[in-house]
C-alpha cells in the first residue's frame, strides 16, 4: 500500500471519528446539557439527533423520568410527646436541568440527600402539631398536602419538581407497641372471660329451668296417671259390685274358680288343707243353688 493510500485511509478514519464525536442522540426519557469548555451552553434539547463541536463541546445526559426516594424509617415526636416511626417515599423528577446540575452536580444521590433534608423537617413539623390519633386517622391526607405545599418552593431551587409524597406506615416504637398490644390483649382476655362467665351463668339458668320443667312434667304425668288409675280401680270396683249384686252365687263361683286356678297352677304344688273347708265347696257339688 502506498503512502498516498495510507494517508487517504487515515483521513477517512479521522473524519469518521470527528463525525462520531460531533453527533449525539437525546432519548425521550432523558434531558441533556451541552457544555463548551466546561460551561453550560444549552439545555432541554428535544429527543432526536443533535450536533456538537468535537473536542470543544461535550454533552451530559440525565434521567427525566419520575424517580423515587424511598426514605429510611424516621422517628418523629407528636404533640403528645410520643415517638412514632414513619416510613414514607417521595416521587420527584428533574424539572430544570441547569439548576439541577448546579445544585447537585448532576448526581442523583446528592439530589436525594438534599431532598430528604427538605422533606424530613416538614414531616417533623406536621407530626409535632398533631396527636397520634390525628396523624393515623383522616388527617394523613392533610399532612401530605401541607408538606407538598411548603416543600415545593424549596425543591425548585434544586431544579426538582415534587410529584408526590406518601406515608407508607406510621408505627409506634417496638417497646411502646408491645406495651399497647399487651394492654389490648389483656383487655380482650378480660372481655372474653366476662362473656364466658355470662354464658356459663345463662347455661346454668337454662339447665335449671329445663330440670324444673322436666320435674313438673313428670309430676303432672304421675298425678294424671294416678288419677286415671284411681278412676279405673273405681270403675272396676263399681262393675264388680254390680256383678256381685246381680248374681252373688255366680260371682262367688267365679272367684272360687280363679282361686282354684291360682292354687293348682303347677302339678308339683301341694296344699295341706281340710277337705271339709269352705275352699272345696264347689268341688264337692256338681251344681249350685
Amino acid at each position: 500500500m502506498s503512502n498516498r493510500q495510507s494517508l487517504i485511509l487515515a483521513g477517512i478514519f479521522a473524519a469518521m471519528l470527528l463525525l462520531l464525536n460531533s453527533i449525539y442522540i437525546v432519548d425521550q426519557r432523558e434531558k441533556a446539557l451541552l457544555f463548551k469548555f466546561g460551561e453550560v451552553q444549552g439545555a432541554d434539547y428535544q429527543p432526536g439527533l443533535h450536533f456538537k463541536l468535537p473536542m470543544i463541546e461535550s454533552v451530559k445526559k440525565f434521567d427525566s423520568r419520575v424517580l423515587t426516594l424511598d426514605n429510611q424509617t424516621e422517628t418523629f415526636l407528636t404533640v403528645e410527646k410520643k415517638n412514632v416511626e414513619v416510613d414514607f417515599y417521595v416521587k420527584w423528577r428533574i424539572a430544570d436541568v441547569i439548576n439541577y446540575y448546579r445544585a447537585t452536580g448532576g448526581q442523583d444521590l446528592v439530589a436525594e440527600n438534599r431532598l430528604a433534608t427538605i422533606i424530613n423537617p416538614g414531616l417533623r413539623a406536621e407530626f409535632g402539631s398533631r396527636t397520634i390519633q390525628q396523624a393515623i386517622s383522616g388527617e394523613r391526607g392533610e399532612i401530605m398536602a401541607a408538606l407538598e405545599k411548603t416543600a415545593s418552593s424549596r425543591v425548585k431551587e434544586l431544579g426538582i419538581e415534587l410529584i408526590d409524597v406518601r406515608i407508607k406506615s406510621i408505627n409506634l416504637p417496638r417497646a411502646v407497641s408491645d406495651s399497647v398490644y399487651e394492654r389490648m390483649r389483656a383487655e380482650r382476655t378480660r372481655v372474653a372471660s366476662d362473656l364466658r362467665a355470662r354464658g356459663f351463668e345463662e347455661s346454668e339458668k337454662i339447665k335449671a329451668e329445663a330440670d324444673r320443667s322436666a320435674l313438673t312434667t313428670i309430676a303432672d304425668a304421675y298425678r294424671e296417671a294416678e288419677k286415671l288409675r284411681g278412676e279405673g280401680d273405681a270403675k272396676t270396683a263399681e262393675i264388680s259390685a254390680k256383678a256381685y249384686g246381680s248374681d252373688q252365687e255366680f260371682y262367688a263361683f267365679y272367684r272360687a274358680l280363679n282361686a282354684y286356678r291360682d292354687a293348682f297352677r303347677d302339678q308339683k304344688d301341694v296344699m295341706v288343707i281340710e277337705p271339709k273347708g269352705e275352699f272345696f265347696k264347689y268341688l264337692k257339688q256338681s251344681e249350685g243353688k
